[in-house]
């Protein structure tokens, strides 16, 4: 499966709001263009920039300023897929792209002039992402070393000399999809209740793994011909969430209306019903929230398919950081 990009503009990775996208139905879930979601800056500062910082050398052994490490050239061509003020889910990582790969041996360097700041301290780190539709080393994200952030932090991103990004943390929706069951559980600030739903059926099967709500529509069309499927699906399906890259969605499948709570018959993505359930997660949900699909026969998604970073372990994160553990005082 792809995305397709086509019929809408993207910036760095996700596309700006909209109230309608044309997406595709791949073989194992949806594609879509855009949606509303994360926002990547619109060029590579934002209008807020901060001065560099001048190193002074030691004062007993020379009163002239030493020079200072030139800055990456890579920050300068920084985007960020969160914008300015923006509020997330708990899962949202900080991902950062570069319209050229950085080399290994300037990493750790770009690494330092992404500064994290969060008004909880929370102690995370960079790792080097190999995202679907990029080279190595054109994306790098952070993450707390913990299971996702804590609910209210306020985080500022530094770029360098080249601008800040600053947003919060919303409260926590964590949903975990059982599709052995046919259920997901959605457990928000500690209060849970659970949704039939019906997944990806055998040879077809949806992702395993944790997933991060990219972006929403209400609307994408899917044309099950552009994926080689002949006639099997052309329409309209609406309330999607997006979760993959690849094109998994929790979205409303009439289907659902009798399958859901029983079999998996989709094409790889979460069917919800169309009695105002569908409906109702997709009000409840925003970009950032957590899915975690378990039971199915299909691999876990890859951790550059959308935002797959928890998939990792703390220790495997680590060791594609070059400049390891960073605490955000």
């Amino acid at each position: 499966m792809h995305l397709d990009r086509s019929n809408a503009r993207t910036a760095g990775r996700l596309g700006a709001a909209v109230t309608a996208s044309v997406a595709l139905l791949s073989a194992v879930g949806c594609s879509a263009g855009q949606g509303a979601g994360v926002a990547a800056a619109a060029g590579p500062a934002d209008v807020r920039a901060s001065a560099p910082v001048q190193a002074k050398a030691d004062q007993a052994s020379d009163d002239r300023p030493a020079a200072s490490a030139p800055e990456p050239a890579a920050l300068a061509g920084a985007q960020v897929h969160i914008s300015d003020g923006q509020t997330v889910g708990v899962g949202m990582p900080i991902s950062v792209t570069f319209p050229r790969p950085v080399p290994v041996t300037e990493r750790k360097a770009v690494e330092g002039g992404l500064r994290v700041q969060t008004s909880s301290g929370t102690t995370g780190a960079w790792s080097w992402v190999k995202d679907q539709n990029l080279l190595d080393g054109q994306r790098v994200d952070f993450r707390p070393s913990t299971t996702y952030w804590s609910p209210g932090t306020k985080v500022t991103l530094h770029l360098g000399s080249h601008g800040v990004r600053r947003f919060s943390i919303g409260r926590s929706l964590i949903a975990t999809v059982d599709t052995s069951t046919h259920t997901m559980t959605v457990n928000t600030e500690g209060k849970t209740r659970r949704i039939p739903i019906t997944a990806g059926r055998p040879g077809l099967d949806t992702w395993n793994g944790t997933m991060v709500v990219m972006d929403k529509a209400p609307k994408v069309h899917m044309d099950s011909r552009t994926v080689g499927l002949g006639d099997a699906y052309n329409g309209d399906y609406y309330w999607a969430v997006h979760l993959t890259t690849s094109g998994t969605y929790v979205h409303q499948n009439e289907r659902a209306d009798t399958e859901a709570g029983h079999r998996n018959v989709t094409h790889g993505c979460v069917g919800l019903a169309t009695d105002g359930t569908a409906k109702s997660f997709y009000d409840e949900v925003q970009v950032g929230d957590v899915i975690t699909v378990t039971g199915t026969d299909k691999a876990v998604v890859a951790t550059g398919n959308g935002y797959g970073d928890w998939n990792l372990t703390w220790a495997k994160w680590l060791s594609h950081s070059a400049a390891g553990v960073t605490t955000t005082a």
